[in-house]
């Protein structure tokens, strides 16, 4: 009997060492050494291991977490990838943390947001057989470019009328610069 026969159908969880060359710097490389965590978890679908190396420590997640959370690396990734590009987490044009915090704050609500209603879109189609053609790479485009129609429908259920005065009162609040009395370098080209 082989020693993957012996093995199959269980996790393997270890320490090991393994050797690496680091980058070269100033034409030299040199060798070194790292102790790592290697997982390998038993699929019974694929009849084979999964092999993840960390260096998350036995006490803080077990085997099977430690392959969800692989598993869920690249959900993340995409979750990361929609929050940058839909929501506008890609550039941050300041440098002032409560405005930062608060944009990450706004795209991540939006996000749940986005989220619940595109849960409620695909959970309501009239054909299921196209559920998986809703992806949500897609729909957060759709609704990034929609949200003004959700904004517009929220604001008539709460009994405000969206018109020219309502658009404009928020173009004039927004508009306000917190920093008028900042000299400016161009200021003069304006007047």
């Amino acid at each position: 009997m082989n020693a993957s026969n012996k093995l199959s159908g269980k996790d393997i969880d270890a320490i090991v060492k393994i050797a690496f060359k680091r980058r070269s710097y100033k034409g030299k490389q040199k060798r070194d050494e790292m102790l790592v965590r290697l997982v390998a978890v038993y699929n019974e679908e694929d009849e084979k291991h999964h092999i993840y190396i960390t260096n998350i420590q036995k006490d803080v997640l077990n085997t099977k977490d430690i392959a969800k959370l692989y598993g869920a690396r690249w959900d993340i990734e995409l979750l990361f990838k929609e929050l940058k590009s839909k929501y506008a987490l890609d550039v941050l044009e300041t440098k002032n943390v409560q405005v930062i915090e608060a944009l990450i704050w706004t795209a991540i609500l939006t996000l749940i947001v986005s989220r619940r209603i595109y849960s409620l879109v695909r959970n309501s189609t009239a054909h299921p057989e196209k559920m998986a053609r809703y992806t949500q790479l897609r729909w957060s485009t759709i609704f990034a470019e929609n949200a003004s129609d959700l904004l517009t429908v929220i604001l008539q259920r709460c009994g405000i009328q969206r018109n020219f005065e309502t658009v404009m009162s928020v173009y004039e609040s927004q508009a306000l610069d917190p920093h008028v009395n900042r000299e400016r370098f161009r200021e003069e080209w304006y007047e």
